[in-house]
């Protein structure tokens, strides 16, 4: 069976700026030694098989080397508290790459799974500032580049990124707190993307 799944998306790294790793292919290194990186995916609609999953948030925290096509990254996972055992499962499945799909090309590049957990996430997106509280492990906040000067009030877009899709609003965090995984780290004031994604397979 197919699977399908559609919503937002934003990420938060402790790159100062326009992360290089995102907007070059992964082929310039990160600003600092290592990368420290929160993604958090709320699906809008989707089904995966039989299972809708719509209404349910997936956050993945990740620790990779400075060039993150070196691969070896440390990667952790965690579910919507809020999701029935066949939608956790459902949800694993896709955004472990077991299912296809974008995440099934970062495959290669995981180093360590430091694991799954479960927890209550609130998500928030107004299509400019976007928010997610995840138990006591994650509190952030993003806000996309928007120019005083810009008459559209579309922001900064970086095109051709293709992961987590095509086109990203470019932004930074407001507020960046995370204690996961036995990684712990803040990265306010620093690089943040956000955008709709579709995703089939």
């Amino acid at each position: 069976m197919a699977w399908r799944i559609a919503g937002t998306y934003f990420e938060n790294c402790n790159c100062t700026m326009v992360c290089p790793c995102s907007t070059s292919g992964l082929t310039a290194p990160a600003d600092h030694e290592r990368c420290r990186v929160v993604l958090a995916f709320h699906v809008d609609s989707g089904h995966v098989d039989e299972v809708d999953v719509g209404g349910l948030t997936v956050a993945v925290v990740a620790d990779t080397p400075q060039l993150m096509s070196e691969g070896n990254w440390r990667v952790g996972m965690i579910m919507d508290q809020a999701a029935s055992p066949a939608q956790a499962e459902a949800l694993g499945a896709v955004f472990s790459g077991q299912r296809g799909g974008p995440m099934q090309d970062l495959g290669p590049l995981i180093g360590e799974m430091l694991g799954l957990e479960v927890a209550p996430i609130d998500y928030a997106d107004d299509g400019r500032t976007h928010r997610v509280t995840i138990g006591d492990a994650i509190d952030l906040e993003v806000e996309d580049f928007v120019s005083p000067l810009d008459a559209t009030g579309k922001g900064v877009r970086v095109s051709g990124v293709g992961f987590p899709a095509d086109t990203l609003a470019a932004g930074v965090a407001t507020r960046s707190r995370v204690n996961a995984f036995g990684l712990e780290f803040e990265n306010e004031g620093k690089n943040a993307f956000s955008a709709p994604f579709s995703w089939a397979a």
